[in-house]
């Protein structure tokens, strides 16, 4: 077993190195690290099962990188030493997962208590994950491809939708006497790479497991999990008898896949209704309850449909079967919390258009930064954030960026978008209905959107300024003609010192020079074809006189015209 642990100041990592006994934990190595950024590379690099954490660190501090362990390194207790006795601190702790809060100066029975019992849970765990993965490996047999076409049917296929619910009563998977259910839908996330390596990247391989999760806790007759193939990967729960809350059900559910996979999923929950003709509409109600879950209450893993987010809703007939402690930790809010989260306004896009108009203007890091900085602010300040309204704010962005680019370089616009689009495919935003969600993901984001922006048009720009761009432009099109630096430096209104000048600093030659190596270059391209001779060649590229165009073609290659086709054509 390993454990790190974190703090800028290297004599407390001495001091928690000497108060812990870390043989009677049985922990064999012990890692350190500076600040949160360099804990995240070893965590990711180490998988240490328990890392000891100050708050208050220069770079990365304890807050974000708690945030970070909770949402991606799930299995892995912590515990934090801090100088601080602020009740904050102690509540995020708490909310994270957090051990214990320990205040320094450092007590040795405190700090050896909590560790002690942090590897006791951290040990529970991976004995309940071990099980957990060998009884996934044991396949629910119920559900083969065909039944689950079978299912999604009932969805998405009304002409066979009857055929495929006879056959479905006939194999017992849904009882005959169904007239009410509900269906819910499982929060996917392809672009979720922890998850997936685990599974070898293979997303049918992990949608399985969870299915098969699921249906441990439906063994009772009272639903299934299934694979809908209707669209999109999603995972579809269909209800038809619940002995207990949805909540609760969900909460039960939740734990399991937790043991199993370190994660926790969010369920959108359709309203109740007629068996089969509601589900449709039922699977739109679950989908859209995802799309309006609000991401900043990282707690929340039950999103109902309608007006039913207000309360547990547990029976199929709409009356309420269980209470809010029967949901579980945070699946139901407190009236105050919800009104107030109902009563805030969203943040839209429109709110901080001009500060990122400004900031891509001015290219400042600066003003960058405090834009993107402000942008993530005021979401957490505002209260609500939800899947549908980064979709909104993903396309608004990126409507902004194509009108700022259109109107800064006009005829440019079309192969500098092209770039951009290139480059968010390389650094694509983070997923808006991913399993985790973190605003800090969203501002680098966000920065960095705005960075290649700035930089495509001041890039470009500065190019435009830039008279030798045009210049040798020109010479590229007009190289057969015979060119002075006197006919170029007048059409574009520089003075034959400037021009000369240049061409020495951007190209180690003079102006006559680079006209023959362009020249020659364009020479090369043509001796490929065998039907053009040589006479013909030294014309096409400038040179009037076929000696001259031999000489002059040697003296840059080192071979003759004759000689340079022979070895091509070998």
């Amino acid at each position: 077993m390993k454990a790190l642990i974190v703090d800028d100041e290297a004599r407390v990592r001495k001091a928690v190195r000497l108060l812990v006994d870390w043989d009677a934990h049985q922990i064999e190595e012990i890692l350190e690290a500076g600040n949160g950024n360099e804990a995240i590379g070893l965590i990711r690099q180490e998988k240490p099962a328990l890392v000891i954490m100050d708050m208050m660190m220069e770079s990365g501090s304890g807050l974000e990188l708690m945030t970070w362990v909770d949402e991606f390194a799930g299995s892995t207790k912590f515990i934090v030493v801090s100088g601080h006795n602020d009740f904050d601190f102690v509540r995020q702790t708490v909310r994270h997962g957090g051990i214990d809060y320990i205040l320094k100066p450092i007590e040795p029975d405190m700090i050896n208590s909590a560790v002690s019992k942090a590897v006791t849970a951290w040990r529970a765990e991976e004995a309940e994950r071990s099980h957990r993965q060998h009884q996934s490996l044991r396949l629910n047999e119920i559900k083969p491809i065909f039944g689950e076409k079978l299912l999604s049917a009932l969805i998405d296929d009304r002409v066979n939708a009857e055929a495929s619910l006879r056959r479905l009563i006939h194999d017992g998977i849904i009882p005959p006497d169904s007239k009410t259910s509900r269906l819910l839908l499982v929060q996917t996330d392809n672009g979720n790479n922890p998850l997936l390596r685990r599974f070898g990247g293979d997303s049918e391989l992990l949608y399985y497991a969870i299915v098969n999760i699921c249906n441990e806790f439906l063994q009772q007759g009272t639903g299934i999990a299934f694979r809908y193939w209707g669209g999109p990967p999603e995972i579809a729960i269909l209800l038809w008898e619940p002995h207990e809350s949805v909540t609760s059900l969900i909460s039960r559910m939740n734990q399991g896949i937790f043991l199993t996979l370190q994660f926790r999923m969010h369920f959108g929950i359709s309203t109740p209704g007629a068996f089969p003709a509601h589900l449709p509409a039922g699977r739109a109600e679950a989908a859209e309850a995802l799309l309006r879950r609000n991401l900043l209450r990282h707690e929340d893993y039950c999103h109902f449909a309608g007006a039913e987010s207000s309360r547990d809703a547990g029976a199929l007939s709409g009356g309420v079967t269980g209470t809010e402690t029967d949901a579980g930790p945070g699946a139901m809010l407190g009236g105050k919390q919800r009104d107030k989260r109902e009563n805030a306004v969203p943040l839209s896009f429109a709110d901080v258009q001009e500060d990122w108009r400004m900031a891509v203007i001015s290219g400042t890091p600066e003003a960058l930064s405090a834009a993107a900085q402000h942008w993530t602010q005021e979401l957490s300040r505002r209260g609500v954030v939800t899947p549908q309204m980064l979709n909104d704010w993903k396309a608004d962005a990126l409507l902004m960026r194509s009108r700022l680019v259109r109107e800064a370089l006009g005829s440019q616009a079309a192969n500098v978008l092209a770039e951009l689009e290139q480059g968010d495919q390389q650094y694509p935003s983070p997923q808006p209905s991913g399993y985790s969600f973190s605003l800090f993901a969203w501002r680098d984001w966000s920065l960095a959107f705005m960075q290649q922006l700035s930089r495509a048009l001041t890039d470009r720009q500065q190019k435009e300024r830039n008279p030798m761009t045009e210049i040798v432009k020109y010479i590229e099109q007009n190289y057969p003609s015979d060119l002075s630096l006197q006919e170029v430096a007048g059409k574009f209104q520089v003075s034959r010192e400037y021009v000369s000048r240049r061409f020495k600093q951007e190209y180690g030659i003079n102006f006559s020079d680079y006209i023959v190596s362009v020249r020659i270059e364009k020479a090369k391209l043509l001796m490929q074809n065998p039907g053009l001779k040589l006479a013909q060649i030294s014309e096409m590229v400038g040179f009037h006189d076929v000696k001259y165009f031999s000489k002059v073609f040697k003296k840059h290659t080192g071979h003759s015209p004759k000689d340079y086709r022979d070895q091509a054509e070998h």
